[in-house]
């Protein structure tokens, strides 16, 4: 009776370990997340412009640029954003792209341009062999994110041209100061993506 006994307990003690055993084969594992698309929230391959900030890379035209820093400028109820972007080139060089909605999305590539004396003071310019037919002129304040060489708020007097195949001329006086000027050409819808930074 006692052999019986034991050998019971041992089938039954068997048995239960069967049964924790299957058990936790069953419990769910934790799994990493799953790798996720930083566009699909807007809903474009390309990404969002007119979410840009510092920190995060362009890229254009097979170059990569990062975005230093932000303008964001307000006339009125009317806002639009202008970002220093720094190429990962050996050269370096700086260019600024724009970004609005007028009422549009209109995204434009600026480079800028030595223009010596000359100032927008007339409805048309030509510069570069271009004439530029002025569209807009006012003054709209302003607020600065990350590096941009600008203080961190104040006002800006603008003059923008704008000749045929889109291509642009703009004028810009940061608080008083020198005329500056870029030349700009629109983006194609598609040809930049973006990658948000961390």
């Amino acid at each position: 009776m006692e052999v019986f006994i034991a050998i019971l307990l041992v089938l039954i003690l068997a048995a239960l370990i069967v049964i924790v055993l299957r058990g936790r084969r069953r419990e769910p594992q934790e799994t990493p997340p799953a790798p996720r698309d930083p566009f699909a929230s807007v809903g474009e391959v390309a990404g969002d412009p007119r979410a840009l900030k510092a920190g995060d890379m362009v890229e254009y035209l097979g170059v990569r640029y990062f975005v230093r820093g932000s303008v964001r400028l307000r006339e009125g109820g009317f806002t639009w954003d202008e970002h220093l972007l720094d190429a990962d080139t050996t050269a370096g060089h700086k260019v600024w792209v724009s970004v609005e909605e007028d009422p549009d999305l209109e995204v434009v590539w600026w480079t800028e341009a030595e223009i010596g004396e000359l100032v927008p003071d007339q409805p048309t310019i030509t510069f570069d062999g271009v004439e530029y037919r002025r569209d807009e002129h006012g003054t709209a304040g302003y607020r600065t994110e990350g590096t941009t060489g600008l203080g961190q708020d104040g006002r800006v007097e603008y003059a923008d041209y704008e000749a045929s195949g889109g291509r642009f001329l703009s004028f810009e006086r940061f608080n008083g100061g020198a005329w500056e000027a870029g030349t700009g050409e629109r983006v194609p819808r598609g040809t930049m993506t973006i990658y948000p930074g961390s």
